[in-house]
C-alpha cells in the first residue's frame, strides 16, 4: 500500500491555524487588535505571513480590518446569527435529504465511533475544543454521501463562522446533552432512511441552536 503524501503547510497557513485556534478558543477576544508586527515576532515569521493569514482569517469571518485601525478579532453578532444558522439550515437539510439514499454501514460505523468519542469528551470534562471538533466531524460524515464537494465546501466555511457562536452556547447552556441526544436520533433516522423527519430534527437542531445563542448574546 503506497504511503500517504505528506502535507507540507506554508508559513501562511500555520499562522493561520495558530491564530484561528486562539480566537475560536477565546485566548484572543472579540474586539482584539491583531498588530503584525507583535504577531510576526511573537510566531518569528516575517509581516508577509502575517498579512496574509489574517486576509484568511478574514474570508473566514474571524478578522475585521478596519480604516485607520488595521485587523482585529470581529465581534460576536447577534444581527449575524439568525441569518447565518438559517442558512445552514438550508443547505445542510438539502445535503442531508440527498446523503441518506447513499449512506452505507461504514458511514453509520463512523458516525458511531464519532458519537462515542463524544459522549466520552462529556462525561471526562475534555476540553470545549473537542467537542464542538466532533460535532462537525459528525455532521460532516453523514454529509459526505451526498457526494456534493461545492456544498460541503460552503457548509465548511458556515460552520468556521458559526464555531464560535457554537462553543458559547455549548459552554454556557446545557447544548452539549440536548446536541448529544439528537446526534443519536438523528443517526438513527438515517440508519431507518426516514429522510422527511431526518431532515426535520435537522433543521430544529441548527435554528434552536442559532436562538439560544441570540437568547445568550442578549441578556
Amino acid at each position: 500500500m503506497a504511503k500517504p503524501v505528506p502535507v507540507h503547510k506554508t508559513r501562511t497557513q500555520l499562522v493561520a491555524e495558530i491564530l484561528q485556534d486562539r480566537i475560536l478558543s477565546g485566548d484572543i477576544p472579540a474586539g482584539t487588535a491583531l498588530r503584525q508586527d507583535a504577531l510576526a515576532k511573537e510566531l518569528n515569521v516575517s509581516r508577509i505571513p502575517v498579512r496574509e493569514a489574517l486576509l484568511l482569517l478574514e474570508a473566514q469571518g474571524l478578522v475585521e480590518f478596519e480604516p485607520h485601525k488595521g485587523a482585529t478579532v470581529s465581534e460576536l453578532s447577534v444581527e449575524h446569527i439568525h441569518e447565518l444558522f438559517s442558512l445552514r439550515a438550508v443547505l445542510e437539510s438539502h445535503i442531508l435529504a440527498k446523503a441518506i439514499p447513499n449512506m452505507t454501514t461504514d458511514t453509520f460505523r463512523q458516525a458511531e465511533v464519532i458519537l462515542t468519542a463524544f459522549d466520552h469528551a462529556l462525561n471526562t470534562g475534555t476540553q470545549i475544543e473537542s467537542w464542538s471538533s466532533l460535532n462537525q466531524e459528525f455532521h460532516a460524515t453523514l454529509y459526505a454521501p451526498a457526494n456534493q464537494p461545492l456544498s460541503m465546501e460552503v457548509i465548511a466555511s458556515l460552520n468556521m463562522r458559526s464555531d464560535r457562536y457554537i462553543r458559547l452556547q455549548l459552554v454556557l447552556t446545557e447544548g452539549i446533552v440536548k446536541a448529544e441526544r439528537e446526534h443519536q436520533r438523528l443517526l438513527d433516522l438515517c440508519r431507518e432512511g426516514n429522510i422527511e423527519e431526518a431532515v426535520s430534527l435537522l433543521q430544529r437542531h441548527i435554528i434552536e441552536a442559532g436562538e439560544a445563542i441570540e437568547f445568550l448574546l442578549r441578556k
